[in-house]
């Protein structure tokens, strides 16, 4: 096993000990299986782009989906748990926010500081935790994007709502649920005061536009804030900790390799969907209400291992299908497929893209210690030590 390939399993052992065993032995007996207390299992690039571009079968909303366990801390209307027009309406609505233009400007804007400061302090010889700048990079950007001031609370408590859910939960305790709507809420009390602004330059300012009301928007927020730091957290470092365990340098992360890092990582491991009604994925029967888990991480990772230098199209040496041109249905199944596919992936590009320009740079940089994130729901290092070669 190749260094990168030991620390990613420890990345990823470290948040979900028992499941991410449970999904990799599931995937040994095939595409499709049905995991008790967990779900019908899809490993399967092709068969997982089929459930989720067919949302009238499978759903958000249902039993076991991600919609259904959010629900009762955000509310009904805040994307993650709508489907059909009003959802499709809604996304039309925030599109705005997060175009590539739009996204870069608050970039730069936000992250000048920052990483000024990640560049001047590399420069200066110091140890340089990437973890806790890339936090303060994400947060200071979703903070910009929702409304919430500098005194907001802290982010800290979004990411312990995530570190309660698990993979064989279809829903949250009713004690979880009242902790991570506590959280919520004082981490998007700010963001009431952007919605009764109406500055349609904000997500609250927006979701006022489009006929919401406070709690409505409240939750949207919250979902904000919790997608649009964590997954950045986790996957920033692990691309620059990918590209020095392979022997390359930031002054080589293209955008091939933020992709190709993007497939083998997959910063969404799981996604789940819920059966709207009776049918087969792969052969194997589903039932009404059953749940499906899309092992997104496991479908990716089929495609061989991390190989950015590969020729444009050609699948990685030591492929199953090595010599074959990527499929279609890989193509960025991390941001998802279908009417959900993330809103927010031109944001998480342009952030992670600032990121490694900053550390351009400095071709000789080393990872000098390095610690994996224990009990969190997107795996992730919880510190990267960076030092200037």
């Amino acid at each position: 096993m190749d260094e990168w390939e030991r620390w990613e399993r420890r990345v990823q052992t470290a948040a979900h000990p028992v499941a991410y065993r449970l999904l990799s032995a599931a995937r040994a007996r095939g595409p499709v299986v049905r995991v008790p207390r967990v779900g019908v299992v899809v490993a399967d690039a092709h068969l997982a782009r089929e459930v989720l571009t067919d949302p009238e079968r499978y759903t958000k909303t249902g039993p076991g989906a991600a919609g259904g366990l959010w629900t009762a801390v955000l509310g009904p209307r805040v994307l993650i748990n709508m489907e059909g027009p009003e959802h499709a309406a809604l996304r039309r609505r925030l599109g705005g926010l997060f175009t590539p233009g739009h996204v870069a400007t608050v970039c730069e804007r936000v992250l000048r500081a920052p990483l000024a400061g990640l560049e001047r302090r590399l420069g200066a010889g110091e140890e340089v935790d990437l973890v806790r700048v890339v936090r303060e990079g994400a947060t200071g950007v979703i903070r910009e994007l929702v409304g919430l001031p500098d005194s907001a609370a802290d982010f800290a408590g979004a990411a312990a709502v995530l570190s309660t859910v698990r993979l064989w939960r279809t829903s949250l305790t009713g004690r979880q649920a009242d902790r991570a709507r506590v959280a919520l809420a004082r981490l998007s009390e700010a963001a009431v005061a952007a919605y009764r602004a109406g500055d349609e330059s904000t997500v609250p300012g927006r979701l006022r536009a489009l006929g919401l009301d406070e709690a409505e928007a409240r939750g949207a927020v919250g979902v904000f804030l919790l997608t649009g730091t964590e997954t950045l957290v986790s996957f920033i470092p692990r691309l620059v900790a990918l590209a020095h365990d392979t022997g390359r340098g930031p002054d080589r992360i293209t955008d091939a390799l933020i992709e190709e890092a993007l497939r083998v990582t997959s910063p969404t491991p799981v996604m789940l969907r819920s059966a709207a009604r009776a049918g087969r994925i792969g052969g194997v029967r589903v039932e009404a209400g059953e749940r499906v888990v899309i092992a997104t991480l496991l479908c990716t990772r089929a495609y061989g291992p991390f190989a950015p230098d590969r020729s444009p199209g050609g699948a990685p040496a030591g492929c199953p299908r090595e010599g074959a041109p990527d499929p279609a249905e890989l193509r960025r199944l991390w941001f998802g497929a279908g009417p959900h596919f993330c809103l927010g992936m031109p944001l998480a590009m342009a952030e992670i893209r600032a990121v490694a320009g900053a550390l351009r740079g400095f071709p000789g940089l080393r990872v000098v210690g390095r610690r994996p994130a224990r009990g969190v729901l997107i795996p992730a290092y919880a510190s990267l030590s960076l030092r200037a070669g």
